[in-house]
């Protein structure tokens, strides 16, 4: 059979429950193997916990329980966030399952066998917190370089043989670029292995919690030796059948546990194994909170589902689209160089501009126009060649980005066919060419449902729950390979239903970590001397570009109509004579220019919290004024 797509996240250390970051990581990991299932290919995801070692015994012990006890519950914790996260991994791997051990102990014989480990003795510090041993020459102030409080240890142990491994890594580093990812890390690397490698002790005494050696009840293997085995263990390995899986085609994880043993000593046991190595080690930068590195031991952790249920709180969707959400914000926030400061405030930014503004509104116009101009079918036509480039320049963009892992500049493409949709449908105008009997009306049409379906396919390894929705409300069935989609003429569209409610800015406040800054009131306008004014009167007013997100006619008038739009967090009603040009349909999703400081007025006893800018066509008629393309609502017009 052909190898299996095989993909990893870090078998995670049983001393917390989940947050955002590892939910980050193992949500990337998601992403990459739904993605590569689209592709056609059959894949293997796995996941899991890191059980032993001296820090998980003292934190059972901490809590007045077994080590067995707390690491049934700590990796059941992860399992049902992991769950809740529409996280589908193929395995769940634990440290303390025989499997685990069986593999462990034959890797361990096989280097035994090979010369590759001896006994010697070791003295040195270990940080019981990283489960790290340190040189004299690394410790800062007495500490770990991470701070932590250093023990003093002196035992007869298990030596491998790393540093034996310095020129067989250089050189494989060397050729192969996608090897080590990024490749800012990749130097870092580079860097580390020319200071010189130092043979690593690989056992410890036996404190009765960990794999015994094979033969020697009275020591433990290291932590760190023993939990890299785990991804070989997950694929069957010793036993029949491991190599339809491994190697690993990418390792997913945290810079912090990249250079020293994930992208050094793995890949060097690897070697003295005689076994294939990964494809692709890739580590992620971190999400800092306030610009301190996120961690349990600070307290400003955020939990992922606590992220998903304020975001029902704020606007009032459903749980799947919140999770799906938390989903793509961390997709789309993915540090995959650098640190990314992680804030609710970010977060917000993204679902009301992203997901709400942008792919809500333009399932919302292209459903709602193809049932006011179709008669709510999929119009015989062809897909214009505009969209038809953005179309494939978009799946093209997309693919390569995840080809090389950049999972943040894939939702990239994915958002930008969306922004192109919504400027397609404010270039072709499908209500004028309805009104002018526009032949090109129904491939209009047409390539605004097909850019719909591409988004379809684009955001479902991301979000999966909203591309059924999507589908759904196109009465397609949902997209199972990244195959052309495809749009039968004559299907009957489902109901455009909102998927994402933008966020309430008050209830935003209210749940809020972050500082805000209060609004300064606009000043009070000044009456023009004569029909010159100065740069100064002018500035005094405010002009912002806005989004109609609600339109409809004021009962008795053949001219006004009431408009819902939103500037930048803050929603207003306006009311704009301007009926007999616009339909309130053509209106929804549109960007539009208000003077943000007019004073409010009531119009046939409606208030009007500003003013729309137009000019008039021959017959007096308005011509509302737009960006020539999108703009950030709330941003200032000069």
């Amino acid at each position: 059979m052909p190898k299996r797509t095989y993909v990893t996240t870090p078998i995670y250390y049983v001393n917390s429950v989940p947050h955002i970051g590892t939910t980050l990581t193992t949500v990337i990991a998601d992403i990459c193997t739904r993605y590569r299932a689209l592709c056609g290919d059959e894949v293997a995801f796995t996941t899991g916990t890191d059980e032993n070692g001296t820090k998980v015994m003292e934190a059972a012990i901490q809590k007045g329980k077994t080590p067995k006890e707390h690491t049934d519950e700590i990796s059941q914790a992860f399992r049902d966030v992991f769950a809740a996260m529409n996280i589908q991994y193929t395995d769940f791997i634990r440290t303390t399952e025989d499997r685990h051990r069986v593999a462990v102990h034959q890797f361990f014989n096989i280097l035994r066998d090979a010369g590759h480990v001896y006994l010697g003795k070791y003295e040195g510090w270990y940080d019981v917190s990283s489960e790290t041993f340190y040189k004299e020459t690394d410790l800062v102030d007495g500490k770990s370089p991470d701070g932590n409080e250093v023990r003093w240890v002196e035992e007869e142990n298990w030596f491998f043989r790393l540093s034996a491994f310095e020129e067989q890594l250089l050189a494989k580093i060397a050729s192969d670029p996608k090897f080590l990812l990024p490749e800012t890390r990749k130097n870092e690397v580079v860097s580390f292995i020319k200071q010189g490698l130092r043979d690593m002790c690989i056992t410890r005494k036996n404190p009765g919690w960990g794999i015994t050696v094979p033969g020697d009840d009275s020591r433990i293997f290291y932590v760190w030796f023993d939990a890299l085995i785990s991804y070989l263990a997950s694929t069957g390995w010793p036993g029949e059948g491991w190599e339809n899986t491994w190697p690993a085609d990418v390792h997913w994880m945290a810079k912090e546990i990249y250079t020293r043993f994930h992208a050094t000593l793995w890949p060097a046991m690897l070697m003295g194994a005689g076994l294939p190595l990964p494809k692709s080690i890739i580590a992620h930068g971190w999400f800092t909170f306030g610009d301190a590195k996120m961690s349990k031991s600070k307290g400003n952790i955020i939990a992922p589902l606590e992220l998903a249920e304020e975001i029902i709180a704020k606007t009032g969707c459903d749980h799947e689209v919140a999770i799906d959400a938390v989903r793509f914000v961390l997709a789309r926030l993915l540090p995959a160089e650098g640190d990314t400061n992680f804030t609710r405030a970010e977060v917000d930014k993204h679902y009301n501009a992203d997901l709400a503004n942008d792919l809500g509104n333009a399932l919302n116009r292209s459903l709602s126009m193809a049932h006011k101009f179709a008669e709510g079918k999929i119009p015989t036509g062809s897909v214009e060649p505009a969209m038809t480039a953005a179309i494939e320049r978009a799946k093209a963009d997309y693919a390569s980005a995840m080809d090389v892992l950049r999972v943040d500049k894939a939702v990239d493409a994915a958002c930008e066919l969306v922004r192109f949709l919504n400027k397609y449908i404010d270039d072709r105008a499908p209500w004028a060419l309805a009104k002018s009997g526009d032949t090109s009306l129904p491939d209009v049409l047409l390539s605004m449902l097909a850019s719909l379906r591409t988004s379809e396919q684009l955001i479902r390894p991301i979000m999966p729950t909203v591309a059924d929705r999507i589908a759904a409300q196109l009465n397609l069935p949902a997209q199972t390979d990244f195959a052309d989609a495809s749009l039968p003429a004559g299907t009957e569209l489902g109901e455009p239903k909102p998927i994402f409610p933008r966020i309430d800015p008050k209830k935003a406040q209210e749940l809020t970590v972050m500082e805000t800054t209060p609004t300064t009131p606009p000043p009070a306008p000044v009456a023009a001397e004569s029909n010159f004014i100065t740069i100064e009167d002018f500035a005094k007013v405010q002009l912002k570009v806005a989004r109609v997100l609600e339109a409809e006619p004021i009962e008795g008038s053949d001219k006004l109509l009431k408009l819902q739009v939103v500037i930048g967090e803050e929603r207003r009603q306006v009311v704009a004579g301007i009926k007999a040009n616009y339909a309130p349909i053509d209106l929804v999703g549109r960007q539009v220019i208000i003077v943000y400081n007019l004073k409010p007025a009531k119009l046939r006893g409606v208030e009007s919290q500003g003013m729309l800018l137009a000019a008039t066509d021959a017959d007096g008629g308005a011509i509302l004024l737009q960006p020539d393309r999108e703009a950030p609502e709330g941003t200032g017009v000069k």
